[in-house]
């Protein structure tokens, strides 16, 4: 059996694959992210999933894409994890950025970006990725990310810049005790995680003029640090990866227009598409 991964922050995509390449089942964990889950919680959660818990031993191969995988001291944790879990496997540990670029273009070149829990970016030359900066997580980047904006609609709540109706539904809908918040930042086990679950209240209020502005702001700032220094024209198709990006295509187009840029689309979940990829490239 296969196994194909495209892991975030907040979930896993997992399909498996029998050896005649045909899906035998799809499924979903928790995030692997080595950056910030513990080792221990990395083996755990892979393991108490229902549909891979019960056939480690018949897994022959791995390909596991992951956020947080973009160094060697990451890859590594990962590794082992996999490799102690599935005993008979081959393992396979890249970022996400690869997969990003395996379900959007392919082999022609491109800039790919994904925007889910994080935020990176990459220009595929047709054959090697090439970053325009190392990706140092939720705390200081990650522009336009899903904890990106939650850590704005958090601190707009509290210097009570947020319009007064939506202020109202957002402590309704959301824990805003300081010391519950302090305590997920500080001490909890995937800060990051825990503030993009609050970007998804910018759904149910997207065409309000503060949400749009808010995604506006955020998807230029993402522009100008990682997409704009590749130097590339309106030539080079620009695609988008993950959630905050599919929902809030509209504004990134618009933005990309702004800079004369070429948005070519948002896929959702790219999973689909990378195992196209894996059957036809990599999987003998």
């Amino acid at each position: 059996m296969i196994l194909i991964a495209d892991g975030g922050s907040t979930k896993v995509d997992w399909i498996a694959l029998n050896k005649d390449k045909s899906e035998k089942f799809k499924t979903r964990s928790e995030g692997l992210n080595p950056a910030i889950v513990d080792k221990n919680l990395l083996e755990k959660r892979v393991l108490i999933n229902p549909e891979i818990g019960p056939v480690v031993d018949e897994v022959t191969q791995v390909f596991f894409y992951g956020a947080g995988c973009g160094t060697a001291k990451a890859i590594k944790t990962l590794t082992e994890v996999f490799t102690k879990v599935f005993k008979n496997a081959e393992v396979v540990v890249a970022e996400d950025m690869l997969a990003a670029v395996y379900a959007a273009s392919e082999a022609e070149p491109a800039i790919v970006c994904i925007l889910g829990t994080g935020s990176n970016s990459c220009y595929f030359d047709g054959e090697v990725n090439h970053s325009c900066s190392v990706s140092l997580g939720w705390a200081i980047m990650d522009e336009a990310s899903g904890n990106y904006f939650g850590k704005k609609l958090i601190r707009d709540y509290y210097y009570k810049i947020m319009p007064e109706e939506i202020r109202l539904k957002f402590a309704a809908d959301y824990n805003l005790e300081a010391d519950y918040i302090k305590h997920e930042l500080y001490r909890g086990d995937a800060p990051n995680t825990y503030l993009a679950t609050h970007a998804a209240f910018m759904f149910e209020f997207k065409d309000h003029d503060y949400i749009t502005g808010l995604i506006e702001k955020g998807v230029d700032e993402f522009f100008r640090y990682r997409v704009l220094p590749y130097g590339k024209g309106k030539e080079t198709p620009i695609y988008f990866i993950g959630s905050v990006a599919y929902y809030f295509s509209n504004i990134i187009e618009k933005v990309a227009t702004k800079f004369d840029l070429n948005f070519a689309g948002a896929i959702q979940r790219p999973i689909d598409n990378m195992i196209a990829y894996h059957k036809k490239y990599l999987i003998n």
